[in-house]
Order: structure tokens, then sequence, then C-alpha cells
């Protein structure tokens, strides 16, 4: 249902103006606006279900056999490929929940203690310490990549030198930490390390320090 996890039963009657030309045609992936009755539900596993009034149809899946998003189990992998749509899945909304509920409880818990949480730069020109293999960040025509003493001429890239997204943010909030003592950063890092195991990500979420 989007703002909950949970199923929940519309029964929609015959004798709506709209049944034959609307109703019977919603397919999966379709968006609804339902008005009704909220009654005990007769059916097992569901303790209540609507009786609906009226249902509006917001909008159409064009085109329902192709429509990648069924009622079935569907693997990462899958997902993976249709990002725009994989939010509608239980498992990406179920985890989407815990990781929104993880980063309150993260920064509630700070809070309380008297911490100043940080945002540090995702662009950065620091290696903090070579914590790992960097992702670098250019605007250069790479078909025509300018070049100097035989090496890049990072002097004409957009910020006039070499730059990465960060791989931690501990540097930067260190000097915070001499100014306001009791501060954490908490963000996304990134590792260009080329492992592929479920214990090296390309991406992550950390707190530091």
């Amino acid at each position: 249902m989007g703002a909950h996890a949970a199923r929940f039963q519309v029964v929609a009657p015959s004798t709506l103006a709209n049944y034959a030309d609307e109703v019977l045609k919603v397919t999966s992936g379709c968006a609804i606006a339902a008005t009704g009755t909220i009654v005990p539900s007769p059916a097992k596993g569901q303790p209540f279900e609507m009786q609906a009034s009226a249902v509006r149809i917001i909008g159409w899946v064009e085109d329902p056999d192709h429509y990648p998003i069924q009622p079935k189990p569907h693997s990462l992998e899958f997902l993976r490929e249709v990002a725009h749509l994989r939010p509608r899945t239980n498992v990406i909304a179920a985890t989407t929940r815990v990781r929104h509920t993880l980063a309150q409880a993260i920064h509630r818990f700070f809070s309380e203690q008297g911490f100043f949480w940080v945002n540090t730069p995702i662009i950065t020109a620091a290696d903090a310490e070579g914590a790992g293999a960097l992702f670098r960040v250019s605007t250069l025509d790479l078909a025509n990549i300018p070049r100097k003493d035989g090496a890049v001429d990072f002097a004409q890239d957009f910020f006039g030198r070499e730059t990465f997204l960060t791989v931690s943010g501990q540097l930067n909030v260190e000097a915070y930490c001499l100014a306001l003592s009791k501060v954490y950063t908490f963000g996304p890092t990134f590792r260009a390390e080329n492992s592929n195991t479920s214990r090296h990500l390309a991406e992550f979420w950390m707190i530091e320090p």
C-alpha cells in the first residue's frame, strides 16, 4: 500500500459505474484511489477489508503483459535491472524502512549524548591516509585528455586538481573535533576495490570517528 507494509483488500462491487470499463482492467502496477467502508473481513489472514463505494484509476500500466514487477518473488539481481520500480516490492520497501529507522536511531543516540553531526564532503582531494582505492571525479574529455610533461594536466579539470569520491570523512571531521569536541560523521563513502565479495562494497555508509 505504500505507506504500510501490510496488504489490504478492496472489494469492488459490480454495481460501480466504472466496474466494466475500468475496475476489471486494473492490473499489477496500476495506481488507484478507493473510497468505501472498512468492515471485518470474512477471509482468513486479514482482519479488515474495504467495501468500495468508488474506485478511481489514477495511473494505468500501458503494457500489463510486460510489466516487470508481477505478484511473485523476484531476485535482487533482477530488481537491480528495474531500479525505478523496485521500491514497490516488499523486500526493497522493507529495506528502506529498516535503513530509515537505523539512521534515525543513530542520530538520536549521538544527539542525546551531546554530539554534533558534521556533513563531510563527498568530493574531495584527500585520500584519507590511504584508506582505500579511489574513484576519480573528472569533467575532462576522455577522448581528448589534456597532457603536460607526459601526464594528465588536471589543472584544466573542473577543480583545477585531481579529485575523488571520499573514502572517509575522518580528516574533515577531525578539524571539527578540535573546535566542537563531540562530533561525528555519518554518510556515504566509496571504495574502488575490485573485490566482488559480500564484505566489499563500492558504496556504503559508516559512522566516524
